[in-house]
């Protein structure tokens, strides 16, 4: 049996809970779900610039968990554009 996900600290809340193709309709994309710790961690390294140590203690996380949450995030976006994918931001 698999142990529970541990709570993570996650602070940021984005204005934007959608991104498309343009000029395709919503309704005839698939998406794929960014979860919010995908989008903490995708913030803290890549738009404010920290290295993986920090941005996990930032979130109260390992750095294994880390680099297994970045990861996850920057192939759920690569699929996205590769395949056209609608990119939906949970809350």
């Amino acid at each position: 049996m698999p142990r529970h996900k541990m709570l993570r600290c996650v602070r940021f809340n984005p204005d934007v809970y959608y991104f498309k193709p343009q000029g395709i309709p919503l309704r005839m994309l698939e998406e794929v779900v960014l979860l919010p710790d995908e989008v903490e961690a995708l913030k803290l390294y890549e738009v404010d610039g920290l290295e993986q140590i920090r941005a996990c203690e930032k979130m109260k996380i390992s750095q294994p968990t880390f680099a297994r949450i970045l990861a996850s995030a920057n192939k759920k976006i690569s699929e996205a554009i590769i395949k056209g994918k609608a990119i939906r931001i949970e809350k």
